[in-house]
């Protein structure tokens, strides 16, 4: 296979992450584009967008990535962002707007795959499941034949805090348990008969579960504070698979050490790598490292959605999924 850089007649992306997707497919992407990867330059990130200004039209940005309107000053010649995520908190949309950059994100693909984590978190933390592993593998069921009960899930009152696309995804695998859903949203969904809460804390105090499937704005950030999470209550349970920074994490872990809720199941954290320690002894907590996407099957559905977007944009057709038009 030629190299990237004989490649002339490919169009030339930069790449900011890499996103995800790339550990499976990033061969794949070199075969249609020309790749430029910071991460592989000993230049700073600012100085490596610099050398590339004037040539580079097309970005794809990781979810980890601050596309900041700062950034977006080194390349004037942009004219495309593709995320390889559904959510877009971390890029400067306004920005995007303002400069006539579209946006395209990856919006649906993912939606089934997070709701099956959520749903699996769920059940590990009421069920024990991963404690009883550890209880199991320490060998000590010989010498302490009695494992504390566990809780069960059918019957839970659930509420959804954001009912898109993998709020209504987690909604319909727990209505198969026979769970009584509510939702709070930003307004009330005509479609659906579940109870709606025009306030979380209300949803949370009518809850015995919180799922939280919404967006990372201004609006959510510590969304679930300790107000919230004291309404949920002592036999409570949360679940996050939407962002970290919509849980005031400091709150959750004295919730959590204090037995002012019963236990949580976290595919997320405001401060991702790193996690609290105070987590990490803790049964009633779950804890996985933001991997709910992570599986062949989606990660094989968004190379195509963003090989799609980005031969779309180079042949100056409609982006199949846009976010901002130009």
């Amino acid at each position: 296979m030629a190299q990237e850089n004989t490649r002339t007649n490919s169009p030339q992306i930069i790449v900011l992450g890499p996103p995800s997707v790339f550990w499976e497919y990033g061969h794949k992407f070199a075969e249609k584009f020309r790749l430029l990867k910071p991460w592989e330059s000993a230049l700073p990130l600012e100085e490596f967008l610099s050398a590339h200004a004037q040539t580079v039209e097309a970005m794809l940005c990781a979810a980890s990535v601050s596309l900041s309107a700062s950034l977006l000053t080194h390349l004037p010649s942009l004219r495309l962002v593709v995320t390889s995520s559904a959510g877009v908190n971390n890029i400067d949309l306004l920005e995007c707007r303002r400069l006539g950059i579209a946006v395209a994100n990856a919006p649906d693909i993912f939606s089934a795959d997070v709701a099956d984590l959520a749903v699996g978190l769920l059940i590990d933390v009421l069920r024990r499941i991963s404690a009883s592993d550890r209880f199991v593998k320490s060998r000590a069921w010989p010498i302490k034949p009695h494992y504390p009960l566990a809780s069960k899930v059918g019957g839970k009152r659930v509420g959804i805090v954001g009912l898109g696309s993998i709020g209504q995804q987690v909604a319909k695998r727990l209505e198969a348990f026979g769970c009584p859903i509510s939702y709070y949203s930003r307004k009330e969904k005509p479609w659906t008969s579940y109870c709606f809460y025009a306030d979380v804390h209300q949803l949370a105090t009518a809850s015995d579960i919180l799922v939280i499937c919404c967006a990372l704005t201004q609006e959510t950030h510590h969304l679930i504070n300790k107000e919230v999470l004291l309404a949920l209550g002592k036999e409570g349970v949360i679940v996050n698979i939407a962002r970290g920074g919509v849980i005031d994490e400091k709150e959750l872990v004295q919730c959590l050490l204090q037995g002012e809720i019963a236990g949580a199941g976290l595919d997320v954290f405001e401060h991702e790598p790193h996690v609290p320690k105070e987590l990490l002894g803790l049964d009633c907590v779950v804890l996985s490292p933001h991997y709910a996407v992570f599986t062949h099957e989606s990660f094989k559905q968004v190379y195509e959605l963003i090989v799609g977007n980005l031969e779309a944009f180079f042949s100056n057709q409609p982006l199949l999924s846009p976010l901002l038009h130009e």
